[in-house]
């Protein structure tokens, strides 16, 4: 399921807009961007948690030339998925 695929879901389930769908689809996830932007974690209940995690410096490889190369630190986005969630896709 795309954007697209879930604004026309909640369309059909809720009996707004699709104008409407689409600000509560676009603001959801900008909140979550935002949250996560600002170190926070979001935890949706039935769904799971979003956070942000670092990733160690490492040394990597071009795999064109086999010249090794230096991986610096990074923040990444991570998803857990929740036992409800978990549970609905055994």
């Amino acid at each position: 399921m795309n954007k697209g695929q879930l604004i026309e879901k909640v369309v059909t389930e809720t009996d707004i807009s699709k104008a409407q769908a689409t600000k509560a689809v676009d603001s959801l996830v900008n909140n979550i961007r935002n949250s996560l932007k600002n170190g926070e974690k979001v935890v949706l209940a039935g769904l799971g948690t979003f956070s942000v995690k670092k990733r160690k410096a490492r040394t990597g490889r071009n795999p064109r030339t086999g010249e090794q190369l230096s991986i610096p630190e990074r923040k990444v986005a991570a998803f857990k998925a929740g036992k409800t969630l978990k549970e609905a896709v055994k």
